[in-house]
């Protein structure tokens, strides 16, 4: 679901850098876009949830329908408070761990990765960015796909992030491939996001 609104405009309104490109860009303003970008505004409590929600929408580039799929799951969960069992149920999206992992850039150039073809779940193509990954499932770029140059720049840590690498996985970029060790814990999963206040959008 590739959003055609420039991603830096994107990220000045709402709040956080969705790409290292736009990093730069939001720092030097850090204000939504617009002439009345850094006007005064009046706050709801609708519209500060309304905003959270789009923030958790953005950082995982999915559309509403499949933000409440995830959301429907989430309730579900017998175990836990509803918006972590959300964090996790986005986390496990199979384009969502090929840029923790260090094999994308950006989570729109995971999605592509995925759409394209190029990587497989336990050995079969899967070209689903929305594929639920398991713990124990093995991903891997497909051999068809290691030559071309983004997984060689993946290959040399090239989009590697400075943080760690999530320890719900446990990565082997030299042979372009990863494993979900564990479903991930909240406080580990690197978005930002008050959950709590996607799930009080929903539930209003």
């Amino acid at each position: 679901m590739n959003q055609s609104r420039p991603k830096v405009k994107k990220s000045r309104a709402l709040g956080i850098a969705l790409t290292p490109k736009a990093v730069k860009y939001f720092e030097q303003r850090p204000y939504p876009p617009g002439e009345h970008g850094r006007g005064r505004k009046q706050n709801s409590d609708y519209k500060v949830r309304l905003l959270e929600k789009q923030r958790l929408r953005a950082q995982y580039d999915i559309s509403e329908r499949q933000m409440v799929r995830a959301y429907d799951r989430a309730r579900k969960v017998k175990e836990g408070k509803t918006g972590e069992a959300l964090i996790i149920e986005l986390e496990r999206r199979l384009d969502a761990l090929v840029l923790r992992s260090g094999l994308a850039r950006t989570i729109y150039q995971a999605r592509q990765m995925v759409v394209h073809g190029h990587i497989a779940v336990n050995d079969r193509k899967v070209d689903r960015p929305s594929y639920r990954v398991h713990p124990d499932d093995v991903v891997q770029v497909r051999e068809r796909s290691r030559a071309k140059h983004p997984f060689l720049v993946a290959r040399e840590g090239g989009y590697a992030t400075d943080g760690e690498t999530p320890r719900y996985l446990e990565v082997n970029l030299e042979a372009l491939a990863f494993r979900l060790d564990r479903d991930p814990q909240r406080k580990e999963v690197p978005v930002v996001c008050d959950e709590q206040m996607v799930v009080e959008y929903y539930a209003r």
